[in-house]
């Protein structure tokens, strides 16, 4: 997965508290494990005005023009600012897929579905929790002002606004070593490849019959 280091992007508000998998992804779009090609259906169900299926050009459906990522000013957004308990129900890891594949690389809620949070980190996406009245002050400054760029810093653990306030946010040091390093679970096997090659010529040196 890509490295997280630093980003400075444009923030979109997403002012709703509970929101599922389902709504971030709906179910009809999990046939796929290919991990890309679902941005186009992210927040498929408040995105268009018609029901979305597999295999539907994206391009000509009716957009819903107040659904906030369908604003021009908010369009390329890579920080999404979002309400209590984001991304919550079910476990799908299409979720982060989605938002990744749309261009965001970090969100920024008081609270997460603990699975949802868990799947974000290990797909390379950076769920950061902060406290309400700050989330408050984003949404506020955010819609008042056009081109609201955030700055995080995941080595300092902080977001910074366009005046230059600064908030911290707490992350797990193992999870904050993957994604500084652009390591996925895959990857950090791979770190211990020619151990696992020294193990497996020893098994077939004790073993041979098991791989005739």
């Amino acid at each position: 997965m890509d490295k997280f280091t630093t980003l400075t992007g444009l923030a979109a508000p997403l002012d709703r508290a509970n929101v599922d998998t389902d709504a971030v992804i709906p179910k009809q779009f999990l046939k796929s494990i290919k991990r890309s090609g679902f941005g186009p259906n992210l927040f498929d169900s408040w995105r268009y005005l018609d029901t979305g299926e597999p295999g539907m050009d994206n391009s000509t459906r009716p957009l819903n023009e107040d659904f906030i990522l369908n604003k021009t000013r908010f369009r390329g957004a890579q920080v999404l600012l979002a309400r209590e308990n984001f991304g919550c129900g079910s476990s799908r890891e299409h979720a982060p897929w989605a938002l990744l594949d749309y261009g965001f690389r970090v969100v920024i809620a008081p609270s997460f579905g603990d699975i949802f949070y868990s799947n974000s980190l290990k797909n390379g996406l950076l769920p950061i929790r902060l406290p309400k009245a700050v989330m408050d002050k984003l949404f506020e400054e955010t819609m008042a002002s056009d081109g609201y760029r955030l700055t995080v810093d995941l080595q300092t653990q902080s977001v910074t606004t366009p005046s230059g306030e600064r908030f911290s946010f707490e992350i797990e040091t193992f999870s904050k070593h993957c994604l500084l390093n652009g390591l996925d679970e895959i990857g950090l096997t791979l770190q211990h490849a020619e151990a696992i090659r020294a193990f497996e010529g020893r098994h077939r040196a004790v073993q041979p019959w098991l791989f005739l």
